[in-house]
């Protein structure tokens, strides 16, 4: 998950713009330490030749300097961010090779559901890509906010029940990258980990085909089982029954889920002291309200 080792477009315009916002505030910090150890040289005790100014107050010159190089400093750190923000929208499409590839994400208390529409198959925890195409996502969560993260790919973006986000990334390179939650979201947060893998453009059929094949069928009745709160250490896969399974949970049709519930006798005392966080991240995440939420606590 090395944020400097981009195996696609997206992130390498992320880690150039880490590295060049890095090169770019140096030119404060570097002047600033030679200055202090220049400025403790001269003036030491020792030195003779160092003129004693005590009644020195202003200096135009040196005005200039101090105000001039913060100024250019932060002018050059947001044209970069400005011109970075835009070119890397993740709503902005990233041409590849071949179909657009579609993947529906759900996030879920605490596995992630990965639905292909357009292949009609879906898994847990686990994307396979071709190399080089376009990969378009759209994003929701079945419960409280959580945040998808591929490292490698890049853009990190949220997930919101009740709402779709997009993101559009492309991987230039076989092999396989790790995918993971930024965002806390109780008890089962750790194992939120998702592997992807990246395979060549005539394997991916291939791939479909032999999981198409699957004995489990993703419907209305097993996705009630899938959003229970348990974490998920396989990686299984499914035949897509419902292709508008996805519409009905971003648009609620399917009731979201509570949030995080930690048992009162199980959980640390820093979980307890928690518990009201907890039910303000689920009220406003799910849209149910604050006082429902916790009196259901």
């Amino acid at each position: 998950m090395n944020i400097f080792d981009p195996k696609g477009p997206v992130a390498y315009g992320n880690s150039t713009i880490l590295v060049d916002s890095v090169v770019i505030m140096l030119a404060i910090v570097l002047p600033t330490i030679i200055a202090i150890l220049a400025f403790a040289f001269w003036f030491r005790d020792g030195n003779k030749r160092a003129t004693y100014r005590p009644d020195f107050a202003y200096s135009g010159k040196i005005e200039l300097v101090v105000w001039s190089i913060p100024l250019l400093t932060i002018m050059l750190l947001g044209g970069v961010t400005w011109i970075g923000a835009h070119k890397l929208d993740p709503a902005t499409p990233v041409k590849g090779t071949g179909s657009p590839i579609r993947i529906q994400v759900v996030s879920l208390d605490w596995k992630w559901l990965f639905i292909y529409p357009d292949q009609r198959i879906a898994t847990i925890n686990s994307i396979t890509v071709p190399v080089g195409a376009s990969l378009q996502f759209e994003l929701t969560s079945a419960s409280v906010m959580n945040a998808f993260f591929i490292p490698q790919l890049g853009s990190m973006i949220y997930t919101m029940n009740g709402m779709v986000t997009r993101l559009n990334l492309r991987a230039d390179a076989e092999g396989n990258l790790q995918g993971l939650s930024s965002h806390f979201s109780g008890d089962g947060f750790p194992d939120m980990m998702f592997d992807v893998h990246v395979i060549s453009p005539l394997a991916f059929p291939e791939w479909v085909q032999a999981t198409a094949k699957s004995d489990r069928v993703l419907d209305a009745d097993s996705y009630k089982q899938l959003f229970k709160q348990t974490t998920e250490s396989g990686r299984p896969t499914y035949r897509l029954g419902d292709p508008l399974l996805f519409d009905a949970i971003s648009t609620q049709k399917i009731p979201p889920q509570p949030g995080p519930v930690p048992s009162k006798e199980a959980a640390p005392p820093y979980l307890q002291a928690n518990f009201g966080a907890n039910a303000i991240c689920s009220a406003s995440s799910t849209g149910r309200p604050y006082q429902l939420i916790n009196l259901s606590r």
